[in-house]
């Protein structure tokens, strides 16, 4: 007979049914709960008691022997017949159907009652029978039969379990042991509940035995827990849980028997909820040993449903972070030998992993939980973990994992420390995840994010250190050299890098692996400058602690490291001699380093001496070469810098440069030169002699320049040799230039300067030319230097310079500030009379890292004059005209990453913007189009000076920039003295300064920028960062190395300097315009400048660059890192940029005003300050005011960023309710943007009308639609009201009637791209927000479904009207908008169509006229596919298959939407008539009869046909 439904056959307890037959009624004294006597009461019955007791047993014994059992056998336990079935249904009909039943069922309890109370015979009803007829069989007990009798079965169990207590003294809570089940009466008595085949009473049964199982000793407890599931049926589901929650608050012992149990009910969804409940809550409470059993009971019972909340809670409560601490370190070294399985942590990932890899949906639910985390401080130890047990499960979820691992540690949410608790300390831990730890160091060293890069190499590093394994660490290495060999730059140098700090941390471990990175050195050739230093820094480091041992490995690397460079060295090929210097240079800095001194074996020279060595074999190699030599002194200069070196390398450093004066210096006589010589036939003179006659010495440029033509030029090497030298100064003589400093004042020996009027330059040979030529691009350089060199004694950091020295220098730097300016200026027009290729004063590489030697760059002339009349034509107009755009693109794709030179800001100065301007133009006197204006010049004069010219400066250098020496950062503490008598001529300085300030803003002289310091210019954020560099782009060797640190500490205290300029720009523009020719003739004469040119300089044109590159500069300093990350600097930046006033309107809309000197006050000060000089710019210029709108907006930027680094940042180093100005800061940099476009701006202020300025009003008018208030309501209102009223025929402002001046014919175009652009991402962003909303819940709301719908239709309403502007503007370029941008808007909007199918049957009016009104665009787009083909628009047909396909799955998806609900609307489909935009039928598709039908039809009725709808209700038809 079947009682069960079985769901679980192993475990679950079968549900109860109703008996075969009816149980008994029980007498209420049979049903109460029978009080076991105690002893002392058994030794006090009575005979009278007695007597009945075993009248009550013979009873019990005559009922059972009738039913077949003997009871009392005394061969063992009792005897039960062999038909089991047989024996209970007799008892059954027993105690159930005859009339006695009532008392015999009485009489049998109480006779087995009294049996039992003997221990010894309660033993034998519970222990295992033998069968008659076949003894040697064990089958069930005697208890376990009569249990399943119905009308004593309550009774019995009631019975038995009161019985229970008695048996508690058996279990040993101490013991290690578990007696047998036959000795163990308390399991005997559970285990006679099992799998019985039904259950009476089953809640009073349950409930019976929770209440005993409450006091039962905690083995016992956990023994009938972990039986629950076999002894209770479904029906005690919800008492069971209940008081197992209970339990379990009590005791959290008991978590793994109680899970067990809870795995194996057969619970709903309500408990199974109440059950994930209990067990989430346990996380914090339960031992860690009892931590995997809940983890996997948790994530085996997650659906989809629950997956993510039981996701969330582990992450949120598991304490799981390694075993870092020391204690535990070290026990877990002392267990070797013990299994993982031991370790906690170890059992919680093995938990982890076997559940992830059972149920794959938990995999994509732990990836969408770490992806919606935000927050850094909400990222914990397991996340990584989790990431890494993901990645082990198979390859289709790599992809997966390695994106959402680079993603958390591009937003700092994996810091470095969360790494080192996974692998620090946790060797055997991770032993078995370092394939997925080295695989995922792989990824991150190749990915193009610097930090996630930075993140692989701490990666590599843990594991090499961790891992002392020989197998392990050549894993890693092996790694590392396939990053070397991938060719890709960025890649290549981290890899390096890894390997520098690895020889830095672990040199001695290193050594014997050296063999695995040795091929390294075989494959130099392909690499970089950048790439050659990291390569030497790895072998130069191993090689300084070889030389400390003695065994082979040692004395292998180093000896095979310095055979390697000396034959570099020497080699006859210049791209292996720079290999040989740079990686000579480096041992030398390791080497020579008085720190890393360490004492030689007597059987080889010291340190100091083998440096020593390998600087002679150097300077020996490359003492005939320019360039060569020049990488020599830069190296070594930086060198010195940044090393502390040995003294006797100092001195032999301090002895080579001594000579640069036999070079270089000729002797004066009372300041005069002691002959008139002539050099080439060209006379030559003194210039610049700020010394006057007490002058000792000049610079001799002409005698050198005129002998280099025969020889090598020993001038290429002059800035690098005078940088060592100044260098060499300074650290011998306490950071003093005292010993060199008659070299600022000297004079320079340079040609006549008659040769520069209009007949002396004519008169000269090409040859001379070329001498003079030359001899000012060495004086420019030189002067460079004296600028670099000696700004460092009055930029503050020395103290041995005495007041009066240091005004003196200032004065001097300022008057060599106004030669440079000259010499430059000359020299730009001496090119573009006669052009030359330079000869570069720093070794270069182009971005293949190979070195441009040859022949051209170490000569000063060219050789044959084949090149040189080549060098001619394709300087000529036309060729220059065909080329200008190719070379602008090859040479800086944006101009950002060059520093500038004189000459470039000289032509900013000039406003000369248009860059069609032709030669003659750029060559004409207007005095708003350049900076220099000639004096009037008679034809007729041959002697006039020569004029200067920005514009042709700009273009004869603009190619050779590259091979200038650059202007260091210490030159910016210049800005800070303006000790002069003319405003003009500090307003140029300070706009020559200000444009190296903003390179240096770009990337801290990114384009001179030292081989360890590049990763700066992705930590500045730079919009160029990723800009490849072109070959002229690469660093010096001897440009120092700087830090963002060392950066902002030098610019710190110009800030209130740029602010003092800014105001006296302001100034000069409001003055008025005008000349200053008598100010720069006076201070150029004091300069010592020949009087070669008559310049006049407009006060307004170069103020306004002032105003332009002040707030230039502004931009890119907020938004540096360096700066966000320091209060101080921050605040300092903010303070020199507030307004006198600030009116009480900038803090209108805030509860709270920021008090004084608080960064929000700072900030809504600064914004008040842009917004008075946008105001002041608008009276002015129109670029003027967009660049102050531009830094307005880089404000509300730099707070948005500074919010973020707060939540990335555990220190508070701002105030929390910083973000309580960001809406205030917001609204006033949209209106600030409304007042720019609604300006009534006028030729004089536009700078050449509206051409060219489509890029800056593009921004403008995203910056106001941002910052709106309702951005969709904006959208809908430009497109629909205002744009149509724009004339497409128009050409001037006052055509058109809307408020906006700066939406005009020529920007229309701009208008149009921006609004197509903003309204798709406003689609894009509704087609999110209602993918929740596509299955109807009860909780969405009808309101915000309408509300959706609503934005979505004000989309439709945009790009429709966006559309059909083409059938009044007829531009090719707003039709090929309307065909893209209306694709992709269509194809979004398809993306909403489950969110419309869900709730059409409530908003089905809304949807339709939704597809009616896209339906309007879509016919148009049509329109314009089948014109653009027709005409052949290129710019229109490439667009069209997209668009076509994106309409036609539109098409199909109406008509799938209208079938699949039963609204009553109707769906019809045909095909459209061939018309064009103005309605009009094409008459070549048009059939003859239907032309002749229609002759007389209205037009206006013709253009309605043209819009019928594709949906419609059951009243309506369409064609």
């Amino acid at each position: 007979m079947v009682f069960l439904h079985q769901q679980n056959p192993s475990r679950k307890r079968p549900s109860s049914f109703i008996p075969p037959f009816p149980p008994p009624k029980i007498p209420k004294s049979t049903t109460g709960t029978t009080t076991q006597p105690t002893q002392s009461q058994k030794d006090a019955v009575d005979d009278n008691q007695a007597s009945s007791s075993s009248s009550s047993v013979d009873k019990m014994v005559s009922i059972l022997a009738d039913a077949g059992c003997t009871l009392v056998n005394p061969a063992g336990p009792p005897t039960l017949p062999s038909d089991h079935h047989k024996f209970r249904n007799h008892l059954s009909r027993l105690f159930s159907s005859s009339d006695t039943a009532p008392a015999l069922r009485s009489d049998f309890l109480s006779g087995f009652s009294s049996y039992v109370s003997s221990p010894q015979n309660f033993r034998r009803v519970l222990a295992f029978l033998n069968r008659d007829g076949f003894g040697a069989k064990r089958s069930e007990s005697l208890v376990t039969q009569l249990l399943l009798v119905p009308a004593i079965q309550l009774d019995l169990q009631i019975m038995l379990l009161e019985k229970l207590p008695e048996y508690f003294d058996t279990v040993r809570e101490d013991s290690r042991t578990t007696l047998s089940l036959e000795d163990d009466v308390a399991r005997l008595i559970i285990n006679q509940f099992r799998w019985l085949d039904f259950v009476v009473d089953p809640n009073a049964f349950a409930d019976k035995l929770l209440e005993v199982l409450s006091i039962c000793p905690l083995n016992l407890k956990k023994e009938i827990i972990g039986s629950l599931p076999e002894i209770i049926g479904d029906q005690s589901n919800n008492a069971v849980v209940d008081s197992l929650e209970q339990m379990l608050q009590e005791d959290s012992a008991i978590i793994v028997p109680v899970l067990d149990a809870f795995s194996n009910l057969n619970l709903d969804e309500v408990l199974e909820e109440q059950v994930i409940t209990t067990a989430l809550s346990c996380i914090r409470t339960i031992d860690g040993e009892h931590m995997p059993y809940l983890l996997r009971f948790l994530l085996l019972s997650a659906t989809p449903q629950n997956a993510r909340r039981i996701i969330s809670q582990i992450r949120q409560q598991l304490k799981f972070v390694g075993m870092s601490n020391s204690s535990r370190s070290n026990q877990q070294r002392k267990l070797k030998g013990k299994s993982l399985v031991d370790n906690t942590e170890a059992s919680i990932l093995d938990a982890l992993r076997s559940s992830l890899l059972f149920k794959n949906m938990l995999c994509q639910e732990v990836l969408k939980e770490l992806n919606s985390v935000e927050k850094p401080q909400d990222h914990k130890v397991i996340d990584i973990w989790l990431l890494v047990l993901i990645y082990m499960n198979g390859e289709s979820m790599q992809k997966s994992v390695e994106k959402i691992f680079k993603k958390k540690i591009v937003a700092n949410c994996i810091r470095e420390d969360m790494i080192d608790q996974c692998i620090c300390g946790n060797k055997e831990l991770v032993q078995d995840f370092f394939p997925r730890f080295l695989s995922l160091s792989e990824h991150l060293l190749a990915c193009k994010e610097q930090k996630a890069r930075d993140f692989g190499m701490h990666m590599y590093a843990c594991l090499f250190g961790e891992f002392g394994d020989t197998y392990f660490r050549q894993e890693v290495l092996g790694a590392l050299v396939t990053h070397v060999g991938s060719g890709v730059s960025f890649e290549v140098n981290s890899s390096l890098d890894t390997m520098a700090l690895l020889a830095s941390k672990y040199p001695q471990e290193l050594i014997p692996l050296s063999s695995h990175i040795n091929g390294i050195l075989d494959y130099l050739e392909g690499f970089g400058m950048e790439s050659l230093h990291k390569v030497y820094e790895v072998f130069s480091k191993l090689a300084l602690s070889a030389r400390s041992i003695t065994d082979c490995f040692g004395s292998s690397i180093a000896n095979e490291l310095l055979m390697i460079i000396r034959k570099q060295v020497s080699h006859p090929d210049m791209k292996y001699k720079k290999m040989g210097l740079i990686g000579t240079l480096k041992v030398v800095c390791h080497l020579g380093d008085i720190n890393n001194a360490t004492e030689a074996s007597p059987s080889q020279k010291s340190n100091c001496e083998e440096a020593l060595e390998l600087l002679r074999t150097c300077l020996h190699s490359c003492k005939q070469l320019c360039l060569p030599l020049v990488l020599f002194y830069d190296e070594l200069t930086t060198i010195m810098l940044h090393k502390k070196l040995h003294p006797e390398i100092v001195e032999w450093v301090g002895k080579h440069a001594g000579e640069f004066e036999s070079k270089f210096l000729s002797d004066l006589q009372g300041g005069q030169l002691p002959g008139e010589d002539s050099y080439c036939s060209l006379e030559g003179e003194l210039w610049m002699n700020l010394d006057g006659d007490i002058s000792p010495v000049c610079l001799s440029i002409l005698p050198l320049s005129s002998s280099s033509l025969q020889s090598m030029s020993s001038l290429q090497v002059l800035p690098a040799n005078f940088l060592l030298l100044s260098t060499v100064e300074r650290l011998t003589n306490q950071g003093s230039l005292s010993g060199i400093d008659a070299l600022l004042g000297c004079p320079l020996h340079l040609p006549s300067s008659k040769y520069f009027s209009e007949a002396g330059w004519q008169s000269l040979t090409a040859k001379q030319k070329q001498i003079v030529c030359l001899s000012l691009y060495y004086a420019a350089n030189w002067i460079r230097e004296l600028l670099n060199a000696f700004c460092t004694q009055v930029a503050g950091r020395f103290e041995c310079t005495s007041q009066t020295t240091e005004v003196d220098i200032i004065v001097k730097l300022l008057k060599r500030l106004r030669n440079l300016v000259f010499v430059e200026s000359l020299l730009n027009n001496c090119t573009k009379g006669h052009p030359l290729s330079l000869p570069e004063l720093h070794l270069q590489v182009d971005q293949s890292g190979t070195l441009l030697l040859n022949k051209a760059n170490n000569m000063v002339y060219l050789a044959k004059n084949g090149d040189h009349k080549k060098t001619q034509d394709n300087n000529s107009p036309k060729k220059r005209r065909h080329k200008k755009t190719s070379k602008e693109l090859s040479s800086d794709p944006n101009g950002e990453l060059r520093q500038p030179k004189i000459s470039d800001v000289l032509r900013k100065a000039g406003a000369a913007t248009s860059q069609a301007v032709s030669n003659e133009e750029s060559t004409s006197q207007s005095l708003r189009g350049q900076a220099f204006v000639p004096a009037a010049q008679d034809s007729c004069n041959s002697t006039v000076p020569i004029s200067l010219e920005a514009s042709a400066v700009s273009k004869a250098l603009e190619a050779q920039r590259f091979k200038f020496r650059p202007l260091l950062v210490q030159c910016f503490s210049l800005l800070m003295f303006s000790n002069v008598s003319t405003l003009m001529l500090l307003i140029i300085m300070i706009l020559i300064l200000f444009s190296f300030l903003i390179a240096a803003c770009r990337g801290i002289s990114i384009s001179h920028m030292d081989y360890q310091t590049q990763d700066l210019v992705e930590r500045i954020k730079s919009p160029v960062a990723m800009i490849p560099q072109p070959r002229f782009l690469s660093a010096p060797a001897g440009f120092a190395r700087m830090t963002m640190e060392e950066f902002l500490s030098n610019v710190r205290p110009l800030f209130p300097h740029l602010r003092r300029h800014f105001d006296n720009a302001v100034f000069v523009l409001n003055e008025g315009d005008g000349t200053c020719e008598d100010h720069w003739n006076i201070h150029s004469a004091s300069a010592g400048n020949p009087d070669v040119a008559n310049t006049l300089f407009s006060k307004s044109v170069v103020s306004t660059s002032i105003f332009k590159e002040v707030l230039h500069c502004f931009r890119k300093m907020l938004n540096l890192p360096g700066v966000q990350m320091h209060k101080s600097v921050l605040s300092d930046f903010l303070e020199a940029f507030q307004p006198s006033k600030i009116s009480e309107s900038v803090f209108s809309g805030l509860q709270h005003t920021p008090s004084h000197g608080t960064i929000e006050y700072l900030y809504l000060g600064a914004s008040s300050f842009l917004e008075d000089a946008l105001d002041m710019a608008c009276s002015f210029s129109f670029m003027l005011a967009s660049e102050s709108l531009l830094t307005l907006e880089s404000v509300v930027t730099s707070v948005q960023t500074l919010l973020v680094k707060l939540e990335t940042s555990d220190k508070g180093m701002h105030s929390p309710s910083i973000h309580r100005i960001v809406p205030n800061l917001c609204s006033r940099l949209g209106t600030s943007a409304l007042k720019l476009l609604k300006h009534n701006w006028d030729n004089e202020n536009l700078e050449n009308g509206w051409k060219n300025k489509g890029e800056i009003v593009q921004k403008i008018l995203r910056i106001y639609l941002e910052n709106s208030d309702s951005k969709s309501d904006l959208l809908e209102e430009l497109a629909c009201s205002i744009l149509p009223e724009v004339s497409s025929s128009g050409t001037t402002v006052e055509d058109d009637h809307h408020a906006f001046p700066t939406l005009c014919n020529a920007t229309f175009v701009v208008w149009c791209r921006v609004l197509h652009e903003e309204n798709l991402a406003i689609l894009n962003k509704l087609v999110k927000e209602v993918a929740l909303f596509v299955k109807p819940r009860a909780a969405v709301q009808l309101e915000a479904v309408e509300k959706h719908l609503i934005k979505i239709q004000k989309s439709v309403n945009v790009v429709v009207s966006l559309v059909n502007m083409c059938r009044t503007h007829d531009k090719v370029t707003v039709r090929a908008m309307a065909v893209k941008y209306g694709g992709k808007f269509v194809d979004s909007f398809l993306k909403a169509f489950d969110f419309l199918q869900a709730h059409f049957q409530t908003h089905n009016e809304l949807i339709i006229q939704l597809v009616k009104e896209l339906q309007k665009a879509t016919r148009t787009i049509q329109t314009l596919c089948s014109e653009a083909k027709g005409l052949k628009q290129t710019a229109i047909t490439c667009k069209i298959p997209a668009t076509k396909r994106s309409m036609e799955r539109f098409l199909f998806c109406v008509k799938a939407l209208l079938h699949s609900t039963s609204s009553g609307c109707t769906f019809w489909m045909g095909n459209l008539k061939h018309k064009d935009l103005t309605g009009q039928v094409v008459s070549s598709q048009a059939y003859v009869d239907d032309v002749n039908n229609n002759v007389d039809e209205d037009p206006a009725e013709a253009v309605d046909d043209d819009q019928p709808v594709s949906v419609a209700s059951e009243d309506g038809e369409t064609e």
